[in-house]
């Protein structure tokens, strides 16, 4: 058995089940309104290494905040492509074990934000995201952004899906 995966002109595989292709459009909407996802990067020893993250999409990037070193860092560094993958919540069907969802995987190169004041308004927007109406933002800023990257993963392929399990 030939366990290579198939070559096309396209780096990227079309998608099996094409019936339950989302449009670009209804990808973005979930990258927007899903809360976190889960990033897969090239690991050590090769090995994938996935780690769940809060994000950020805008206009074909999905933005990123992390510490200033560790194994996704460490990863990036070595082999800047990367995927991120997103599920919405679903709906159960009633009266039945399945549910219907849909995800979205990204796939492209991820890069440090070396732009301070890049990175700055990228965490304001990711704390505008994620914290509570109330919360002092400029409080966090100051304690925690000089600890803080951003990365920056630019999208170039994205597929998604309408699933139905059964």
């Amino acid at each position: 058995m030939d366990n290579k995966p198939k070559q096309t002109e396209n780096r990227f595989r079309p998608m099996r089940r094409f019936k339950q292709q989302m449009t670009d459009e209804e990808c973005i909407a979930l990258l927007k309104r899903a809360p976190r996802g889960v990033l897969a990067v090239l690991g050590d020893g090769g090995y994938p290494y996935t780690v769940p993250l809060d994000f950020l999409y805008d206009d074909g990037h999905l933005y990123f905040h992390c510490a200033r070193e560790g194994h996704k860092l460490d990863a990036i560094r070595h082999c800047a492509k990367a995927s991120f993958c997103v599920m919405s919540e679903g709906v159960k069907e009633t009266d039945s074990w399945w549910y219907h969802f849909e995800s979205v995987v990204a796939f492209g190169l991820i890069a440090i934000v070396d732009d301070p004041a890049r990175t700055d308004t990228l965490l304001r927007q990711l704390g505008a995201k994620y914290f509570p109406q109330g919360y002092d933002l400029e409080d966090d800023m100051r304690k925690n952004a000089p600890r803080a990257l951003v990365l920056d993963l630019q999208i170039e392929h994205m597929s998604g899906k309408h699933v139905r399990e059964k």
